[in-house]
C-alpha cells in the first residue's frame, strides 16, 4: 500500500537545454519544484510530485526519474502535449529564455489528483515559473488558498526568473504570501523581487507575517529568520563542483527536517538545509541527498 504523500510539491518539470562551450546543447532534466520533490523523497519523507510533464522523449525522462526518486506516482501526470524547456544560451552570466505555450504542465488536472489526498498532506508547496504561467497559476493558487482553509502549511520559494516582472504576478505572489508559513529566498532573488528596496527582507516579512523564512546566501550561508528572532547558519565546506539544484535541495532539506522531526528546534532544520545544499553543491547536476548522507554531514561538522 502506497503510503500517503505528507508533503505535496506543485509546480514545473522541465527540460534544461544548455548551450556548451563548443555550441552543442546538452539535455538535462529539471525544474525548481521538482528538484524539490526528489529532495524531500531521497531524504526519507513520502512526497508527492503535482505537475504534469509531455509524453514524448523528454516527458518520458522526467516521468522515469519522478517514479526512480520515490515519488508517490498518483499525483503526477502525462499529457499529448508538447515538453516545457528552459534554453539557457549562457550560464555565466545567466541567460535563458523558456519555450512552451501550449506545453503539457499546463494542462495539470487538479480534479485528478488522489481522492483525499489533502486529507493527509502536511504541507504544500509552490514556487517558481509555474506562478507566472495560465491557466495554471490560477489552478495553483486556488489550491493553496483551499489549502489554508483547512490549516495546511503552505512553503514557497518564488525562485526568481526573468517571467516574474508582470503585474499579474506580483498579485498572485502577494496572495501566496499571505498564506505561507514556509519561505525560501536567496539574496540574488530578494534583490530582484524587490529592486530598488533597500529594506527588501523588511517587506518580504511584511507580506509573510505568519512565516519563517530561509534566507539562503551562497557561500556565506544561511539565516533563519522569524520576527525579530535570526539563526545563523554557515555553509558546510566541501570542494564545489556546480551549484546546481542547491537551493532547491537546501528547500527540500529544510521541510524534510520539520516532517521528520517536528519537535526538532528550528537550528536543527537549518542544519538540514545547509547539509541538503552542501551535498548537492559537492556532485555534478541537481544531486539530492539521502537522510544518512545529511546527517553525516552535520555530524561532521
Amino acid at each position: 500500500m502506497t503510503q500517503s504523500a505528507a508533503f505535496v510539491v506543485f509546480g514545473e518539470a522541465l527540460t534544461d537545454f544548455i548551450r556548451q562551450p563548443d555550441g552543442q546543447w546538452r539535455a538535462i532534466p529539471g525544474g525548481a519544484c521538482w528538484n524539490v520533490a526528489r529532495a524531500a523523497a531521497r531524504l526519507g519523507v513520502a512526497t508527492g510530485y503535482a505537475g504534469s510533464v509531455s509524453t514524448d522523449v523528454f516527458g518520458a525522462e522526467l516521468y522515469a526519474l519522478t517514479e526512480a526518486a520515490g515519488l508517490d506516482m498518483r499525483f503526477t501526470q502525462q499529457h499529448a502535449k508538447a515538453p516545457l524547456l528552459a534554453m539557457v544560451t549562457s550560464t555565466t552570466p545567466p541567460d535563458y529564455f523558456f519555450i512552451g505555450d501550449d506545453s503539457a504542465d499546463l494542462h495539470f488536472d487538479p480534479q485528478r489528483l488522489p481522492a483525499g489526498w489533502m486529507d493527509e498532506a502536511r504541507v504544500l508547496h509552490f514556487g517558481c515559473i509555474s506562478l507566472t504561467r495560465e491557466p495554471l497559476a490560477s489552478r495553483l493558487l486556488q489550491i493553496a488558498q483551499e489549502a489554508a482553509l483547512r490549516n495546511k502549511k503552505i512553503a514557497f520559494d518564488p525562485n526568481w526568473r526573468k517571467l516574474m516582472d508582470s503585474p499579474s504576478y506580483r498579485i498572485l505572489f502577494q496572495q501566496l504570501l499571505s498564506l505561507s508559513h514556509y519561505v525560501k529566498v536567496s539574496d540574488e532573488d530578494l534583490e530582484r523581487l524587490f529592486p530598488g528596496d533597500g529594506n527588501a527582507l523588511a517587506t518580504l516579512q511584511a507580506l509573510a507575517p505568519q512565516a519563517e523564512i530561509l534566507y539562503t546566501l551562497g557561500a556565506k550561508g544561511m539565516q533563519w529568520i522569524k520576527g525579530e528572532q535570526v539563526i545563523d547558519q554557515p555553509a558546510y565546506r566541501v570542494d564545489v563542483v556546480d551549484t546546481v539544484g542547491c537551493g532547491d535541495a537546501s528547500m527540500g532539506g529544510w521541510i524534510a527536517s520539520q516532517l521528520r522531526q517536528p519537535n526538532a528546534p528550528a537550528q536543527v532544520h537549518l542544519q538540514c538545509a545547509a547539509a541538503g545544499a552542501a551535498i548537492a553543491a559537492s556532485k555534478a547536476g541537481a544531486y539530492a541527498a539521502t537522510w544518512d548522507e545529511v546527517q553525516a554531514m552535520i555530524a561532521g561538522a
